[in-house]
């Protein structure tokens, strides 16, 4: 078998995501507190590619933990258009595996200047983007030398949920988090066998998902163009049925991320309406109707974690993937580790 650093580096979620819960306890505390005497009544976000994934991850987690509005700042505002921003009584948050792109820089600095406590979520603690930022959650991740982000990606998330976790002062949720890399391991079992043998030969697929797995549905269909060469859309379990469906015929695959939370009947409801039209549906939860084929994931976990647990279990299936389609997921073509924008 070829051994490639993304596999390497997937493998290691669990030992990362275990080792950032460990260190960043006191820049955690110390964001959540400066999150409380903030008492924002806005959360902005700022990234791009994976990044911007784990920016809607934590849209969601921020939207239902805290009923607090979060939305996405396109960095141009700033580093292009030149508009400085009113951001008083807001939390702006940056999140960039290297903290080196010039737009995301130049647009967290804009916000602390509007108002804004800002806080990066990097990989790079004395990179650019966290030295203008009020505070800094370093992933610790290491080295990450495949293109394709993976370990750093769910650090990011992981890192975006253990800030609201202490924020809001929520047990239930610390808990959850302080249990996420024994999940991590458990997700890296999960077989996805038969999406592997239907997709060997793809050209395209639909990725589905709500709330938070929404956001790691985004995250897949990325990293199945960028590891794979499969065009791969990703819509929301209830947008897909406004347009995107007509698409849908005999043989179509669709992957829809299903996790235990309240969208769930949704999702299935979504699922099974394509397979009736003659897609080949698969989903990673049971419940479906006959027709729809069920993916392992990881059972019993809060229900706004365990997206990042399917996550997981994902990218060990798309680096397999890759290699079966005889493709290094390390180096896609024309693309590179760090993109710098302006």
């Amino acid at each position: 078998m070829m051994r490639t650093h993304m596999r390497a580096e997937v493998l290691d979620i669990p030992a990362v995501a275990a080792r950032f819960l460990a260190e960043a306890g006191d820049d955690l505390a110390a964001a959540a507190r400066a999150m409380r005497d903030a008492d924002p009544v806005l959360v902005a976000t700022v990234a791009r590619g994976s990044s911007d994934h784990a920016a809607t991850y934590l849209k969601y987690a921020v939207e239902i933990a805290a009923g607090i509005p979060v939305a996405s700042i396109g960095p141009s505002v700033v580093s292009v258009y030149e508009r400085a921003l009113r951001m008083e009584r807001a939390v702006c948050v940056g999140i960039s595996q290297s903290g080196q792109s010039p737009d995301i820089v130049e647009m967290m600095r804009g916000a602390g200047a509007g108002g804004a406590l800002t806080l990066a979520v990097t990989n790079s603690a004395g990179s650019p983007m966290a030295e203008v930022c009020d505070h800094t959650l370093a992933l610790g991740a290491g080295e990450e030398r495949s293109v394709a982000a993976t370990k750093t990606f769910v650090t990011s998330v992981l890192a975006g949920l253990a800030l609201v976790a202490e924020w809001r002062e929520d047990a239930e949720l610390r808990a959850a988090v302080a249990d996420l890399p024994e999940a991590f391991g458990r997700a890296l079992a999960c077989d996805w066998g038969p999406l592997s043998d239907r997709l060997a030969r793809a050209n395209s697929l639909y990725v589905l998902g709500r709330g938070p797995a929404f956001a790691i549905a985004n995250e897949v269909a990325l990293k199945f163009k960028e590891t794979c060469g499969i065009h791969a859309e990703s819509y929301s379990a209830a947008e897909v049925l406004h347009g995107p469906a007509a698409l849908v015929q005999a043989g179509f695959p669709v992957l829809a991320l299903g996790v235990e939370d309240a969208a769930l009947p949704g999702v299935i409801a979504t699922a099974e309406r394509l397979a009736g039209q003659g897609a080949e549906v698969f989903l990673t939860a049971p419940g479906a109707a006959a027709g729809v084929t069920c993916l392992p994931s990881v059972k019993g976990l809060h229900p706004l974690v365990a997206p990042l647990a399917t996550a997981v279990s994902f990218y060990v299936f798309i680096e397999a993937l890759a290699r079966r389609r005889g493709l290094d997921p390390d180096a896609p073509p024309h693309l590179r580790k760090v993109t710098e924008t302006v």
